[in-house]
């Protein structure tokens, strides 16, 4: 949980300025600073859905309520926005914000503020979608999480400068000063994405496919030049290990079989796991995990399925087991 939210208040720093800085930098006359504040209060408006963890949690079969869930959705994204900026705009509301952090970030409840605020959602998509793990885009029509596991969840370097700008923008100082900080912080941005994807690209292209393996995979950790890479053999197992792109160095290989079926009959095990693969924890946990080995070992007249999350892109525990008759 304590990752969940550390992870959620790194992100709040790039999701509020990205948005705030192409609006600023766009310098388009009929903008204001409360259009400006629209679009960056829509970027961070979608990472409030910790607040529905509490659903998750009592009705397991509604997992999509949970963090980068049901919000980082195109269509549920825009209905967050609406939300989130009609709280916001509610005169108790801000007034207890400009109380606390000195300063007037009043917007209005309108339809330009809430499509400003749908440009800043957009963004944080974009930016999630570059990231591991991915998110469902297309929900409620598809489950499917979509990402170019470029990034890692969060960089550090990222949110040290995000948070520098935030602190540069908070100050009384020249417009100019503010406008090369947030210029600087997207050619950042955009750097670090171009070098990732850069990297990734290499690490992929120095892998020669071998030994009845197929297809291959990279993933992101949060060193730029380190990368996971899984290779598969279409379904019956995995060869996993890291891969630096400065050294050229391979460590960590690793052999995984996609499905072991120990101690009872592989029918009786294929039956238990296709039961297990029902329950709201386990759709859960393969929903949110690239790859999953499976292990079903029969002890007595249980059955232990396992499922192991090899590569480790997830938040929460990298296993889990359920117990089927």
């Amino acid at each position: 949980m304590e990752k969940i939210k550390s992870s959620i208040i790194m992100d709040l720093f790039t999701h509020f300025i990205v948005p705030f800085a192409i609006l600023t930098l766009l310098n388009l006359k009929d903008l204001t600073i409360k259009d400006r504040l629209a679009g960056g209060f829509g970027g961070i408006s979608i990472d409030f859905d910790f607040l529905l963890f509490a659903i998750g949690f009592l009705f397991p079969e509604l997992f999509i309520f949970t963090h980068r869930g049901i919000t980082h959705s195109f269509i549920f994204g825009l209905v967050t926005a609406i939300m989130f900026i009609f709280i916001i705009s509610r005169p108790g509301v801000y007034g207890i914000i400009n109380y606390i952090i000195k300063k007037d970030v009043q917007v209005e409840f309108s339809w330009k503020s809430v499509l400003l605020a749908y440009f800043g959602v957009l963004t944080h998509l974009f930016l999630d979608f570059l990231t591991t793990g991915g998110i469902p885009l297309l929900y409620p029509f598809s489950l499917t999480r979509f990402t170019a596991n470029i990034y890692y969840y969060t960089d550090p370097v990222t949110t040290i400068a995000a948070l520098g700008v935030l602190i540069i923008l908070y100050l009384r100082l020249d417009p100019k000063y503010k406008k090369i900080a947030l210029t600087g912080f997207l050619i950042l941005l955009i750097s670090f994405g171009g070098i990732r994807a850069y990297e990734k690209m290499g690490a992929l292209e120095s892998q020669t496919l071998s030994d009845g393996y197929t297809q291959i995979n990279a993933y992101p950790t949060q060193d730029m030049f380190t990368w996971t890479l899984v290779e598969s053999d279409g379904g019956g197992k995995y060869r996993v290990f890291t891969y630096n792109t400065l050294n050229k160095v391979s460590s960590n290989l690793r052999e995984v079989n996609n499905l072991t079926i120990l101690n009872g009959s592989y029918e009786s095990g294929q039956g238990a796991i296709k039961y297990a693969n029902t329950l709201p924890e386990v759709e859960k946990f393969r929903w949110t995990s690239p790859h999953t080995a499976i292990n079903a070992t029969k002890t007595g007249s249980l059955w232990n399925v396992t499922y192991t999350d090899f590569v480790g892109t997830h938040y929460g525990a990298s296993e889990l087991s359920v117990l089927v008759h």
